[in-house]
């Protein structure tokens, strides 16, 4: 299992290759896109065993997504039964859940970690005998946090970003799978950003216009009319980008070395 290091262009090409799977069948990725934002919706109404529930099936939904994305890509038409279906192959709803566990475990650990160092502060910041929090405080100190996270957290994507398929496709152990895809994300990390950047400035320029909108004097009623359907959009667009990334890091690869 080798990964192929490819060129800083390539960030754009997947994004590129996403839309042209997207128009394949448009109508299922958007389906795609509904269902699992109402997933996401309902994790986060559910105070803290629904988020956790949702992070720890991030890798099975990803998985998923992948294999609709492969279908697009061979020109196999998305009917109702076969989004479900790769989870019937033995062994393969068992190993992702692990890997969600995985996943799970190590977000916890980060956030841990991050807030460790700045956990006298953050206590300092409620009042003892209230037990009411000073928020302009925390705001200030919460920082910090934040950022630790956040480094922290650019590992754990390298190391799960490509386990998911690693798993259910290659039938790699855990830990095999989660040095394989850090080992394509370090070889690949130029394309990778330029990816990652042109995805965060497609989401906050799109947001950006809709602020704009807002200033001019649209109401609200309106921009929820506009901005529904664009982040659906989006969002389904993104999706069809995942799997380009790991065609073109380890398909072919595997391709050239025949």
């Amino acid at each position: 299992m080798q990964a192929a290091i490819l060129p800083l262009s390539a960030g754009w090409g997947w994004i590129v290759r996403g839309i042209t799977l997207f128009r394949r069948q448009p109508l299922a990725m958007i389906f795609w896109s509904v269902a699992t934002s109402f997933f996401i919706n309902l994790g986060a109404a559910i105070p803290i065993l629904g988020q956790t529930v949702l992070v720890a099936l991030t890798p099975l939904l990803t998985f998923l997504t992948l294999n609709a994305c492969r279908n697009l890509d061979q020109r196999v038409r998305m009917m109702p039964g076969m989004w479900l279906a790769p989870l019937k192959v033995q062994g393969t709803a068992g190993a992702l859940l692990r890997l969600g566990l995985a996943y799970l475990g190590s977000t916890l650990a980060a956030a841990f970690a991050a807030v460790l160092p700045f956990l006298s502060q953050l206590l300092a910041a409620i009042d003892r005998q209230t037990g009411t929090p000073d928020y302009q405080a925390l705001s200030q100190i919460m920082g910090g946090p934040l950022i630790v996270f956040g480094l922290l957290y650019v590992v754990i994507s390298a190391l799960f970003w490509h386990a998911p398929a690693l798993i259910g496709w290659h039938r790699l152990p855990l830990r095999r799978a989660l040095f394989y895809s850090m080992v394509a994300c370090w070889r690949n990390k130029f394309p990778i950003v330029v990816y990652v950047g042109s995805w965060g400035a497609l989401f906050f320029g799109l947001h950006g216009v809709l602020d704009g909108l807002l200033a001019a004097g649209t109401s609200t009623d309106t921009l929820a009319w506009i901005a529904v359907p664009l982040d659906i959009l989006m969002t389904a667009l993104l999706y069809c980008s995942f799997y380009p990334i790991y065609d073109s890091i380890f398909q072919a690869r595997q391709a050239d070395s025949i």
